[in-house]
Order: C-alpha cells, then sequence, then structure tokens
C-alpha cells in the first residue's frame, strides 16, 4: 500500500480536475421537472416488468429488471433529495424537501402494487447473492401490505405517504431554525475572545448566540455563569418545540395504526421483524442488561463534578444538566491537565481531513485525490476520487460539505448520491457525500477540531467507505443498505483510530506553524482523559434508545414530553429540572431511525469486536484492513450480516469488548 501517495493526493499534490458527472447544482424550477421526469421514465419501466406474460417472466426480466429500474431511479433523484439538507439557496432547498415527499410517496406507491410483486412472486434464484436480493426485494413489498386485502394496502400506503410528509416538515423546521440567544459579555465570561468572536453583536454590544450546535457547545463547556448556561440549554432543547412535539405524536400515532393494519402489536415489532435484533424482547433485554451497570458508572462520575461545583460553590448540592459538560471540562484540566482549546490548535480542518484519509488509504488500500474545479453547491465544499493503492483503478467519488451553514441539516452524516452496482457490463462507480457542521474558519484562523470532532470525521468516513467499497452487483444490496441494527458497525469501527496517540500525532500540525506536532505531554493527557464521561454520555445514549422504545412499541397515544421526562428519571435517577422539548430535535426519530435508535449501542458491539483485532495485531495492520475492506466493506447486504462479522471475527461477537471499553464489569464477573 501506497500510504504516502494516499496522504499526498489529499493534501492536493496530483490533482485532478474532471468529476463524476452527478449533478449537484440546481436553479430555481429546475428540481420539480427533473424529478417528476425520472418518476415518469421508472413508471414505464416497471409497467414493462409487470406486463411481462407469466409464460415469459425470467428472473432476470423481472427481479433484476426491478433492482436496475429503482436503483436509476434513486440514483437520479438522490442528489435532488440531497439538496434538501445541504443548499445554500432557500427556493432551491424547499424544493429539495418536495423532491424529498416525492421520492417517498413514489416508493409507496411502487412497494403497494401488486402486479409487479406478483411478476416477481416465486421466481428462481440462481444462486445465493440472488437469493437474497429476491428476500429482500419481496420482504419490502411485504412491509408494505401486499398479500393483505386491496383496502389496507391502499390504506397503509396512504398511512406511509403522510407519515413521509410529516417527517419532512419536521426536519425543515429543524433546519430553518434561526433561534438565537442574547448574552451580556459578563454572563459569557470564561468565553475566549476568539470563541466570542464567533457571535453576532447587538446594536447594544451584547452578544447574540445562534443557536447551531458549535456555538451551543461553547456556551455549555465554557461560560463560568450557571444561569448563563441554563438558559443556553432550555432555549437549545426547546427548539421548534411547539412545532415539531405536534409532528412527531402525530408520526408516532400513524405509525402505531399502520402497524395494526399490517397486523403487528405495535409498530416497534412491526421495523424489527426483519432486522438482527428480530424483536422487541431482545432489544429491551440488551439495553436493560446495561442499564444498571451504566447507572453505576454515571454516579461515581456525577459524584466526581459535585465535588468540582462544589471547588466552585460551597453551598451546591446538585450537578444540573447545564453543568456536566462545564464541570466535565474543569475536571479534566485538574485531574489531566487537559486542555482543549490548546489541544484544537494543533489539529485544523485540513490537517485532520488528510489524516483520516491517509489513514484510511493505508487501511484498506486506497488513495484520495482531490478533484479540481468540479461543481459544487458551496465553495466550502470538496470532491475527492478514490482510487485503489495497487492498481489506480477508479472505486468511487466523495463530496466532503465540512462547517455549519444556515438552512444545512443541523448534525452530521453520511449519504450514498450514486449507488455501486453492475450496469451495461460495467461497474458503476458510487458517490458518497459527508455532511459536516464543525466551525467555520474565521479570521484567517482554520477550522479547528477536537478530538471528538476527530471521532465524527472517522464515523462518516467509515459510513463513505462503506458505499465507496462496495462490490455487490445489486444497487439493492449496496453499501450501506444492509440490516439497520449493522449499518452502524462499519462506521462506529474507525472511531477507535481517533484516539491512537501514534495517528493523532502524526495528522497533528500547529494552526499557524504547521511543522509544529501536537507535544507528548498534551497527547498523553488527551488519551488520559478519554475515558471519564462514558458514563454519562452512555447514559444517554441508553436513555435516547429506551426513549425511542417506549414511543413505539405503545398501544396507546404517546405523550412524548412525559415520557422523556419519565425515561430521564429512569436511567440518570432524578426527574428533568425544567420542561425542555428535546423530541422536537430529535431528527434520528424522523428520518429513518425511529425503533432503531438502539442500532447504535448494538453495532457498537461489533464494532468493538473488530477494534479488538486491530488492537491485537496493530492499527495500521494494512493486512487485517485489507481484510476488514474484503469481508465487510465491500459486501454490502450480499450474505446475511452476522456470517459476514464471523467471517471477519473468526467468532460470534459477544459483549465483554463493550464493557471494558465503558469500564465496567462484565455480565460474568461478580
Amino acid at each position: 500500500m501506497n500510504g504516502t501517495t494516499s496522504f499526498a493526493a489529499a493534501s492536493g499534490i496530483n490533482n485532478i480536475t474532471f468529476d463524476p458527472g452527478v449533478k449537484m447544482n440546481y436553479s430555481s424550477g429546475e428540481i420539480p421537472v427533473l424529478a417528476k421526469e425520472a418518476q415518469d421514465s421508472a413508471n414505464a419501466s416497471l409497467n414493462t416488468i409487470a406486463n411481462i406474460p407469466p409464460e415469459y417472466r425470467t428472473f432476470e426480466n423481472t427481479v433484476i429488471a426491478f433492482d436496475s429500474v429503482m436503483t436509476d431511479y434513486s440514483d437520479a433523484m438522490s442528489p435532488m433529495t440531497l439538496v434538501g439538507d445541504i443548499f445554500p439557496d432557500p427556493e432551491v432547498l424547499a424544493e429539495g424537501l418536495g423532491a424529498k415527499d416525492s421520492y417517498n410517496s413514489f416508493l409507496n406507491d411502487v412497494y403497494t402494487r401488486e402486479d409487479l410483486y406478483n411478476a416477481m412472486k416465486g421466481q428462481t434464484a440462481g444462486n445465493p447473492v440472488e437469493q437474497r436480493l429476491y428476500d429482500v426485494v419481496m420482504e419490502e413489498f411485504d412491509k408494505n401490505g401486499l398479500g393483505l386485502s386491496g383496502d389496507k394496502t391502499a390504506v397503509i400506503r396512504d398511512m406511509k405517504t403522510n407519515l413521509s410528509s410529516l417527517e419532512t416538515k419536521y426536519n425543515y423546521n429543524i433546519n430553518s431554525d434561526d433561534s438565537v440567544v442574547e448574552f451580556t459579555k459578563e454572563e459569557l465570561a470564561g468565553i475566549s475572545q476568539s470563541d466570542l468572536n464567533k457571535f453576532d453583536r447587538t446594536a447594544d454590544k451584547n452578544y447574540s448566540v445562534k443557536l447551531n450546535y458549535p456555538n451551543y457547545a461553547i456556551v455549555m463547556k465554557y461560560a463560568d455563569d450557571e444561569n448563563a448556561r441554563k438558559r443556553a440549554y432550555i432555549a437549545y432543547s426547546n427548539i421548534e418545540a411547539d412545532k415539531n412535539t405536534k409532528l412527531i405524536e402525530e408520526a408516532i400515532s400513524l405509525r402505531t395504526r399502520i402497524a395494526e393494519e399490517m397486523g403487528y402489536s405495535t409498530w416497534a415489532e412491526y421495523v424489527l421483524s426483519d432486522r438482527m435484533a428480530k424483536n422487541v424482547s431482545n432489544v429491551m433485554d440488551f439495553l436493560n442488561s446495561i442499564k444498571e451497570p451504566l447507572s453505576e458508572k454515571n454516579d461515581e462520575e456525577m459524584k466526581k463534578l459535585l465535588e468540582v461545583k462544589k471547588s466552585i460553590d460551597s453551598n451546591a448540592t446538585t450537578v444540573f444538566p447545564w453543568d456536566k459538560v462545564y464541570l466535565s471540562n474543569i475536571l479534566k484540566e485538574n485531574e489531566y491537565s487537559y486542555d482543549e482549546e490548546k489541544l484544537k490548535s494543533y489539529f485544523p480542518y485540513g490537517s485532520v481531513l488528510n489524516g483520516v484519509f491517509d489513514t484510511c488509504g493505508k487501511l484498506f488500500g486506497v488513495n484520495f485525490i482531490k478533484v479540481e474545479n468540479a461543481s459544487v453547491w458551496s465553495p466550502d465544499v470538496s470532491l475527492y476520487e478514490v482510487t485503489n493503492s495497487s492498481d489506480g483503478k477508479v472505486l468511487g467519488y466523495l463530496y466532503v460539505d465540512p462547517y455549519v451553514r444556515d438552512g444545512k441539516y443541523t448534525g452530521a452524516a453520511a449519504e450514498m448520491v450514486i449507488t455501486g452496482r453492475e450496469k451495461n457490463g460495467e461497474y458503476v462507480k458510487p458517490v458518497a457525500v459527508i455532511i459536516g457542521n464543525f466551525e467555520k474558519p474565521q479570521n484567517g484562523r482554520p477550522s479547528l477540531l477536537s478530538v471528538s470532532d476527530i471521532e465524527t470525521l472517522f464515523h462518516e468516513t467509515g459510513h463513505s467507505l462503506h458505499i465507496i467499497l462496495s462490490k455487490s452487483p445489486y444497487g439493492t444490496l449496496s453499501g450501506y443498505n444492509v440490516d439497520f441494527d449493522f449499518t452502524e458497525t462499519p462506521s462506529q469501527t474507525l472511531e477507535e483510530w481517533a484516539w491512537d496517540p501514534e495517528i493523532l500525532e502524526l495528522m497533528s500540525g500547529k494552526y499557524d506553524k504547521p511543522s509544529e506536532k501536537i507535544p507528548d505531554s498534551l497527547l498523553k493527557s488527551v488519551i488520559s482523559a478519554r475515558d471519564f464521561g462514558k458514563g454519562i454520555s452512555y447514559s444517554s445514549q441508553l436513555m435516547y434508545s429506551l426513549v425511542d422504545m417506549y414511543y413505539h412499541n405503545s398501544t396507546v397515544p404517546v405523550n412524548t414530553t412525559n415520557v422523556w421526562n419519565s425515561t430521564y428519571e429512569e436511567v440518570f435517577g432524578e426527574g428533568l429540572p425544567v420542561l425542555i422539548h428535546p423530541q422536537a430535535t430529535f431528527p434520528h426519530l424522523m428520518g429513518g431511525y425511529d425503533a432503531g435508535y438502539y442500532g447504535y449501542l448494538w453495532s457498537k458491539v461489533y464494532a468493538l469486536d473488530i477494534d479488538e483485532k486491530f488492537k491485537e495485531y496493530g492499527m495500521t495492520n494494512e493486512t487485517l484492513g485489507l481484510k476488514l475492506r474484503d469481508d465487510i466493506y465491500s459486501k454490502g447486504n450480499t450474505e446475511d450480516n452476522m456470517v459476514l462479522l464471523e467471517n471477519f471475527l473468526g467468532e460470534k461477537p459477544g459483549v465483554d469488548a463493550l464493557y471494558d471499553y465503558l469500564g465496567l464489569n462484565t455480565p460474568d464477573e461478580t
């Protein structure tokens, strides 16, 4: 493997000047026209499949043809639906959201077409991959009510279309929110001037803090004034509360009705029926098994935070939610000499991206080569061609949109824009997009990243490589189109590389003096401080997973605020001190992770087992990296996902690595 080539390419050396030919720029009025053209073309091809006389139907001209048509449609629509999450022009962005509604509505129509279902039903696969394609396609029809009476199928289709519309509105409200909180300079004491410069000023010289996550994180971590942190916490936790609380409750109610029409007791049972977890009982057993040990870990950490708070205020008796990040930062400074602002100065975004690409390049045998003059939707965006290190073969393309921007999706994500699959005797080169929300460069200073940010970049690169390294012959089985509770395994696997001292040292370089690497003492403090806070953060992950299951395993209307509050008390042992509505800004539950948020913890088990192999044989072991590429990243969903995992591990996965990672006693320890 030529890791040097990979790093140099990411740095802009040996750049290329062509791109994948994907339309990523639109003007007003284009998207509705193009979306209709894509739908009309797909409908014509689907009608051809449905109209094949029974005696002339084959696996190839029905099931494989269906996969081809649906992937063509997805590839035509995905760039346009992506626009709804990232495009700077509000008018075009709204058209992208419209395309997303149109796309979801079309899928609902297709997977409730009895003529297509009957054309494919009973076709004989010629090999195991074809059989898996058949099973996955037919399962999707079954999950949309085919096999039920025609009236029920139509009802389910209409309800799913309405559900998609609710989800789109909910996410639009979050992305377009412009909430601010005003603070005096005194209220923001403790925040550095460089961070204060990121906030707008009011006419009377106060600070107007827009409630995007980077700004919110600054206030919560550094503001000495507890009341200022409390105000920020309440405002941030109530963004779009009125609109989105109603929308998510409507969506949960609609999901329950769909599940009942489908013959399931709850939406969670309906969703889990074709996932690795299989049913609600298995999910709840898993979540409950870690609840008590996590609670003990959380309590230990909260006691330490209370000690820190008492050192500031001798009368303190409680650590509030708005105290946790602030006090954790002080504790890490005191106990580990951890200085995050100093740390970030050694990790400018460009150096980190180069380092991530270099690490993944060596591990998976690929190069990342920057495409010059690519057609992109924002000057912030870069495009990279991904090639094999061994032979230079182009594997796919990766767009990176790193910085926070008004109207943009507010989290971090990786999206598949073009699907890898065989078509017309060639392999279609997949295209992925990483969406970030890192702080923007400002006043000549680049965007500076924390180790948590670096972990996020590794995570989303893991998703992207799962897309780009795919060798699946069929789009339905390509990339991250895997079992939902396996989806986060390739991404969470790579997170561990963000904490490897050698890798951090290699990618470091002071933003104003790139040749200056992170001092060994600071690097050691970063690694030493890592474990503190896992009890608190993973208890939060557990709480989100339980909230999701309680929302979606109910047979009666859900008061999402009450359930959130009671679950918080269940996990943390105390109630919330103020009225908040975090469910109004929980896009996972209105973006495909409903009854699926547990998947982060579930797949973390698999990811940590994979990481253990690298810790045993070396984090930069290229032979093991290529095996990971071949056994998991390249396979997509062409085989049972547990089989893929066991092929790589050489054994069944277990929970011991998760317990070790969290510093908990394993289940068999007394």
